[in-house]
């Protein structure tokens, strides 16, 4: 419709939004300019695991019915992590993450920073001490879309 300059778009999200933004750009390159996950999930596999772990039969469902995985060690969960497709990063990527996050644990967006680091791919980590999964403190809140629109414009700078 010509609204969006396809040129200049970048991917945020949070949660499952920040898995999607993760995905865009592991699985939808050449697309976006950045993305931003915010406690987003890159390991599908171990993130089923932790929910599992945790009595959540209702997650390990929905994700065995979202990605098409017939069994819990089925190889479509590396075929739709993030983590796994590292190498094919073409763009900056900022993970931010509650250190308390009990929902998606902190440890999914350490892993993917370890792993963009290592492939030496542009990234940024920030964790907010003390902080759960919905970055219940205002302060935290606005850090983070302070942190976001920093990295947006810096990576996807206005004409």
């Amino acid at each position: 419709q010509g609204t969006i300059d396809p040129k200049r778009v970048c991917i945020a999200g949070v949660s499952y939004g920040g898995y999607a933004a993760l995905a865009g750009a592991t699985l939808d390159q050449g697309v976006y300019r950045c993305a931003v996950s915010v406690a987003g999930i890159a390991d599908l596999r171990r993130q089923v695991a932790y929910s599992s772990a945790r009595g959540g039969g209702i997650t390990q469902r929905y994700w065995n019915r979202f990605i098409g995985a017939e069994k819990r060690g089925d190889e479509v969960f590396d075929t739709y992590s993030p983590l796994r497709l590292v190498s094919k990063v073409d763009i900056p990527i900022l993970l931010v993450h509650g250190q308390d996050d009990t929902v998606v644990p902190l440890e999914q967006s350490r892993v993917m920073a370890e792993a963009l680091a290592k492939a030496g791919k542009p990234h940024e980590l920030v964790i907010h001490k003390g902080e759960d999964h919905w970055l219940s403190r205002g302060e935290t809140r606005l850090q983070t879309l302070d942190a976001t629109m920093a990295f947006v414009e810096k990576h996807n700078p206005p004409n």
